[in-house]
């Protein structure tokens, strides 16, 4: 059970979602008839739902997951790595653990300690101003960001967890440097000379959009957590946006906005995939942000107590019009020329109910 429990724990939190069947088979037949007890994490979930409703952030069962397998890596791998795709979650993942451990320790839950984040993009520095350089002129050394950073949390004496957190790519040749750092040595070697330990605390944790010129090297070092944009949804960030409308619009023209998400967002964005062709790849999620954006913009008259005391139907036409005029240049924003005839008849006949959404999803 200790064997197949260490194995899931180490394992599952890099694997793709199609991935995890072959994998969940291939340890039930090496583990027959074994099953691996649910860790009592019940205080430590509270924390996170509470720090989750202070951020306005939509609860799932899959980023509740991904909480929990990041958890679980800092608590075996002093180095790791949350790798995804933009709107996957990385970043909301990282600050909600920080903020739930540091919210169990004021609570006296699990024995858990204060997090403190120390949060750099390494590729928007040179390598120099990095991890140091050596004046050419006079031969004095010059600490880099990253040296400074990490000797000030390994002189830290206090039980605190320290996340030096790289949220940027990850390339060939700063991370080099790192090996060190991320295997059993836990040592940072700078040119200068100097080798400062890791402490115990510390964890070095990696946010890239994905490892495709990263070497065998490094990524053998590391922990993984991967996270999918596509099991993350764009549910999530609609309703976190539609809470933050509810002290200052009108329940039923909340409905109606609602309505319209849930209608309208799945068969354009089905149909856009299937049928069309865009000028460069786009996220699903990225797309109805910016819905989100352009229509909040166009919802800021709903902000006037005057215009709320217009009659019902008045303010829903004004919200239909304002929600296409938002689709089109935002789902559709990024289609070819050669494209928008078609998207502009699809949305017409979907918008004129001449469409349903099970119609669309016929292969081409």
């Amino acid at each position: 059970m200790l064997t197949l429990r260490s194995i899931n724990d180490v394992n599952l939190a890099k694997f793709l979602a199609f991935d995890i069947p072959l994998f969940k088979g291939i340890t039930s037949d090496l583990f027959p008839e074994v099953e691996v007890p649910t860790p009592d994490y019940k205080n430590l979930f509270d924390c996170i739902r509470n720090q989750m409703v202070k951020l306005n952030l939509t609860e799932t069962d899959y980023f509740l997951e991904k909480i929990i397998q990041l958890y679980e890596m800092i608590l075996v791998r002093h180095g790791l790595m949350v790798v995804g795709m933009p709107f996957a979650g990385k970043t909301c993942v990282t600050t909600i653990l920080a903020n739930a451990l540091t919210e169990c320790c004021e609570k006296n839950f699990m024995g858990e300690q204060t997090v403190q984040i120390t949060r750099l993009n390494p590729k928007s520095i040179s390598m120099k101003l990095l991890y140091g350089y050596t004046d050419e002129s006079t031969n004095e050394w010059t600490d880099g960001l990253l040296a400074v950073k990490f000797r000030g949390f390994a002189r830290q004496e206090n039980p605190e967890r320290k996340w030096l957190i790289f949220d940027g790519p990850v390339d060939a040749i700063w991370i080099e440097n790192m090996n060190t750092v991320l295997d059993d040595n836990k040592k940072l070697c700078l040119n200068s000379g100097e080798i400062i330990a890791m402490s115990k605390t510390m964890s070095m944790i990696f946010e890239p959009m994905d490892l495709l010129v990263a070497s065998p090297a490094t990524v053998s070092r590391c922990g993984m957590v991967y996270m999918e944009p596509f099991e993350m949804g764009w549910t999530p960030l609609y309703k976190s946006w539609i809470n933050s409308l509810k002290d200052t619009i009108k329940q039923e023209d909340l409905e109606e906005i609602d309505m319209l998400f849930n209608w309208t967002i799945d068969p354009i964005l089905e149909h856009k995939l299937q049928f069309l062709h865009e000028m460069s790849p786009t996220q699903d999620q990225n797309l109805v942000n910016a819905l989100i954006r352009m229509f909040s913009t166009y919802l800021t008259e709903f902000y006037n107590p005057n215009f709320l005391t217009q009659d019902i139907k008045i303010r829903h036409t004004v919200i239909d019009s304002y929600f296409v005029m938002s689709v089109v240049w935002s789902l559709g924003g990024s289609v070819t020329t050669e494209s928008r005839k078609p998207f502009d008849l699809f949305i017409k006949k979907l918008f004129a109910l001449d469409i349903k959404f099970p119609d669309i999803k016929t292969k081409k």
